[in-house]
Formats: C-alpha cells, sequence, structure tokens
C-alpha cells in the first residue's frame, strides 16, 4: 500500500474497532496526527501505523480499544456511551497541512452548537473547534472519559423539575467545570394536523393501539419520556413502537407526518420544518452547556462565554424559531 494513503476519521475507526469519538480524543490529544482536506479530517497511513506500533510497545497513555465502558466511581449506575451518529467538522478553514492549534471538542445535536463552533473559530484562530454529534447521556459521559471538552445537555430530573446539574453534579464528581446556559426551548409532542388522537397529556400515551416512535438512548427526549413514564405510572412495555428508534428530532417528526407512527417526542423547531404535524408543547426545557476546567483551557472557555453573550451570536440564534435567548451566557453553575 502506498504510504500516500491516508483515512477519514470514520476509516480509522472502522480499522483500530473503536469510536469515532475516539478516534477524536487521539487526535485532540496529540497521539493520532491529522490534518484537514475541505471539510474531512485525514490520518496518513505512516501516522496510523506509528501509533499502532506505539500501542503495542505501551508508549501510548490511551486507552484500548472497545472504549465504551462502564463508568467507576460514579454514585449511580449510566449505561455504557454508544456513539452512532455520524461524526463532521463544520466551518473548515482551507487545508494547512498537519494538526496547529489547540482542538477542542464540542459534542452535542442542535445546530446551535454548529454556529457556536464557527464563532470560536473566527474569534480565536489558536482553537480548532471539532463537531460531533451524541445525545445529551451520551454527551457527558464522553467528557467524563476525557473525549470532550464542551458538550450540550438537557435532561431532564423528574424528581426535582430541575434540568442537567442534577446529572451533572453525579457523572462529574471530581471535576472542576463551568455550566452556562445556551438557551431554552420548548419540547412535546409531535401528532398529525389536527390531532386525530386527541394526544394532549403523557397519559394520553396510554391509549389503545397508539403507536408511538422513540429517540435513543441518551438523548434528552429519550430521558426526558422515561422520566413521565415514571412519574405517571406507565409501563413502557405497554407502549406499541417504544423500542422503535429514530436519531433525530427530524427524522421522529418525520416518521408521525407519513403516518408511521401517531405521537413522537421532540422540540418545536423540527415541527416548524416538517409539513403535516402539529406541536402539542408540555415542556420548557433548558439547554446548557458543560465546560471542564482546566488551566490550558482557561484562554477558550472565557472566549465562548464572551461568544454566547455577544449580540452578534444571539442575533444569529434569533432567526431560528422556538429558541429562547432570554439568559444565553449566564453561569448557572461553577466548581
Amino acid at each position: 500500500m502506498s504510504e500516500n494513503t491516508s483515512y477519514t476519521t470514520e476509516e480509522i475507526a472502522r480499522l483500530l474497532k473503536i469510536s469515532k469519538l475516539k478516534v477524536y480524543d487521539l487526535i485532540k490529544k496529540g497521539e493520532l496526527p491529522s490534518y484537514r482536506v475541505g471539510k474531512q479530517m485525514r490520518v496518513d497511513l505512516s501516522d496510523l501505523e506509528a501509533y499502532k506500533q506505539n500501542s503495542r510497545s505501551g508508549a501510548s497513555a490511551g486507552p484500548p480499544a472497545g472504549d465504551a465502558t462502564a463508568l467507576p466511581h460514579t454514585p449511580f449506575a449510566l449505561p455504557p456511551a454508544t456513539f452512532t451518529a455520524p461524526l463532521h467538522f463544520s466551518q473548515p478553514p482551507a487545508f494547512t497541512g498537519k494538526s496547529a492549534g489547540v482542538n477542542v471538542v464540542i459534542t452535542g445535536q442542535d445546530m446551535s452548537l454548529d454556529i457556536l463552533a464557527t464563532h470560536l473559530e473566527r474569534s480565536q484562530p489558536s482553537s480548532r473547534p471539532l463537531r460531533s454529534y451524541a445525545g445529551s447521556l451520551d454527551s457527558l459521559i464522553a467528557m467524563y472519559h476525557g473525549e470532550s471538552d464542551i458538550v450540550s445537555t438537557h435532561l431532564l430530573d423528574g424528581d426535582t423539575g430541575e434540568y442537567n446539574l442534577p446529572y451533572i453534579r453525579k457523572l462529574l464528581v471530581g471535576f472542576s467545570y463551568v455550566v452556562v446556559h445556551m438557551l431554552a426551548r420548548s419540547a412535546g409532542f409531535y401528532v398529525l394536523k389536527g390531532n386525530p388522537k386527541g394526544i394532549r397529556d403523557w397519559s394520553d400515551l396510554q391509549q389503545k393501539g397508539l403507536r408511538l416512535i422513540n429517540r435513543e438512548r441518551g438523548s434528552g427526549a429519550r430521558v426526558l419520556l422515561d422520566e413521565q413514564l415514571r412519574l405517571h405510572g406507565i409501563q413502557s412495555a405497554q407502549l406499541s413502537g417504544y423500542d422503535t428508534i429514530e436519531n433525530s428530532h427530524l427524522a421522529v417528526a418525520g416518521m408521525v407526518a407519513r403516518g408511521e407512527a401517531d405521537v413522537g417526542i421532540g422540540t418545536e423547531k423540527a415541527a416548524k420544518i416538517v409539513d403535516g404535524i402539529e406541536f402539542i408543547p408540555l415542556i420548557q426545557e433548558r439547554y446548557d452547556l458543560v465546560m471542564i476546567k482546566k488551566p490550558e483551557h482557561e484562554q477558550w472557555i472565557g472566549t465562548v462565554i464572551d461568544i454566547l453573550r455577544s449580540s452578534a451570536f444571539k442575533n444569529e440564534l434569533s432567526s431560528i424559531h422556538g429558541y429562547d435567548l432570554t439568559d444565553t451566557g449566564r453561569v448557572i453553575y461553577e466548581t
């Protein structure tokens, strides 16, 4: 094979039998040299072989393949992270050769994070934002494992009615971090136009013959549903379609619009994009950012907070339907 052969992050993940987010981690730590060509990150064959040789000799500090393991020392049980959504880079600069600057991995699914990545790259050229896509709980687990620097989360604790902080405090024990409010948005049901099933509340999910379309484990929408089922005493086994999964709000809304499901859970924004459905608002969810505090993170953490508070960033987000930016940029918790 030619020495000029190079691989994408997805190909590297398949070759090493690890998650694509783990590939990001190796790139971020400098263990796997990389460079950009257009919108793709690439790793040369020679650098991949050098990494494999270092791993065999024990020189690499990275964990072994099969990295999605159970979390030690956490006060509550969490499922292992399973990163199945595709990962890609947004708004990269022109090709400049081998990696330069500080990689900042931003994990989460909302388009506001893509906008944040663009602003960060403009405001601090020494930082190179890398976007990865995972649900809220998987994002926090990635941060626990040191595989992400900024994560977004919208996880409801049903017992307290509080978003995010109960999960962050339990999972990031011993970490120093800052939580900053990004935006608020309405979450609820997607139903067919005219709401033929008359679905208005969580208790209506018990209707006989109702077909649900669910989200993947670890997503904020899935946690919201599971918490509400628990609080309303509804067994998931009672719900037709509980185990039928889609990986985005748009995909869930599309299933309802096509008549393949009667109801799904998601945000209002997707309902404005997909024809043929109505949105039944149920809760205003808080969408927050978590950033691990380290000396080497200090400069870009300050830049991120400044971006969130800037008129330019808020003006760009205000054009997207369904975002409440009243408290955007407010530090709500810090250790």
